[in-house]
């Protein structure tokens, strides 16, 4: 049983990135919840006013867009990987190239077919079905070019967060919660680009690129919410002061992160990993506030539950390394 599980099943959640699925589905649920309060009222019933198929479509969706984008990053990014990544499944030997392709193209099948079932069931129709194609293909972009254009890379990021958090509701039923994940992605990315100093480096015009972007975008989104809907639409109440709470709190949390780092590269690698857990954190206090206490809970089970995967991974990664054949260079002289 351990080895089918040390050959077959460990290298492939390896290379579909499944430990940190959980965000994007936290993500997407917490849309839908907000979805059916808008429509049903705020409270703990709205739990009961959604489908279970609903939500089963919608995890289903999620991690196939999810485990898509990654295991294509692999395949693409293969042979120089092999320089300096050697350790991951593809370079490494342990899936096979036409074995990766073929679940890159089972997860992103069934995304769509999920998302489809969703969108027709849902009553949200072509919206929900163009967004889900519209992420794929946002995702294609970045993998093939936008990731080697620092700042559009850096912002891509965002906007596929973006995009994917708003499939469960197109019609934007608060704002405020998908442009808060697009605008942490999007710095956070920055600051773990320049913290384990990558390459090409970032220069003054990157820095003043990426955020002028986001105010961009934001000010676009924020606009045609406004001129479509009025003002009330952005629904701006006292809710949002607990996101903004987690806001300060990362914040926080990234500085403690840098003083107790030993370098900078394992810093902008921790920051990049609490950072993409915290997304589950905003997740809570948005439907804490704007759905009712108990589904946000529900919501918060996913934090530990990445967290978790993400350590267990780790450890059997340490426990495949120490049981591989040791490799020698021949010394220079």
């Amino acid at each position: 049983m351990s080895g089918v599980l040390s050959r077959r099943l460990f290298p492939i959640l390896q290379l579909t990135r499944m430990a940190l699925v959980f965000t994007a589905i936290s993500n997407s649920l917490c849309t839908l919840l907000i979805w059916t309060a808008v429509r049903h009222g705020r409270g703990d019933h709205v739990l009961a006013q959604i489908p279970p198929l609903w939500a089963l479509a919608i995890v289903v969706m999620s991690t196939g867009l999810y485990g898509f984008g990654m295991s294509l990053n692999d395949i693409i990014d293969r042979r120089r990987d092999q320089q300096i990544a050697s350790h991951r499944p593809l370079p490494s030997g342990r899936i096979g190239v036409g074995t990766a392709h073929l679940i890159c193209g089972l997860l992103i099948t069934l995304a769509l077919l999920a998302g489809a079932y969703y969108a027709r069931s849902s009553g949200q129709g072509w919206m929900s079905l163009i967004l889900i194609a519209g992420t794929a293909a946002f995702i294609i972009f970045y993998d093939l070019a936008a990731k080697y254009l620092v700042a559009l890379g850096l912002l891509s990021l965002g906007l596929i967060r973006f995009f994917h958090a708003v499939i469960p509701a197109p019609q934007l039923p608060l704002l405020w919660h998908p442009l808060l994940l697009l605008n942490h992605v999007t710095i956070l990315s920055l600051i773990a680009y320049r913290w384990e100093e990558k390459r090409p480096p970032l220069t003054p015009i990157h820095w003043a690129a990426v955020p002028g972007g986001l105010m961009l975008i934001d000010a676009s989104l924020i606009g045609l919410v406004v001129v479509r809907r009025g003002p009330q639409a952005l629904n701006v109440t006292p809710a949002l002061v607990a996101p903004a709470v987690a806001v300060l709190m990362f914040v926080l949390l990234a500085w403690v992160i840098k003083i107790r780092s030993p370098n900078a590269r394992e810093a902008g690698q921790r920051l990049m990993l609490y950072g993409l857990l915290w997304l589950i954190v905003y997740d809570f206090t948005f439907a804490a506030g704007y759905v009712g206490l108990v589904p946000a809970l529900l919501l918060l089970v996913f934090l530990p539950l990445a967290y978790l995967s993400v350590q267990i991974m780790r450890w059997w990664g340490g426990v495949m390394a120490l049981s591989q054949r040791p490799q020698f260079k021949r010394a220079e002289t």
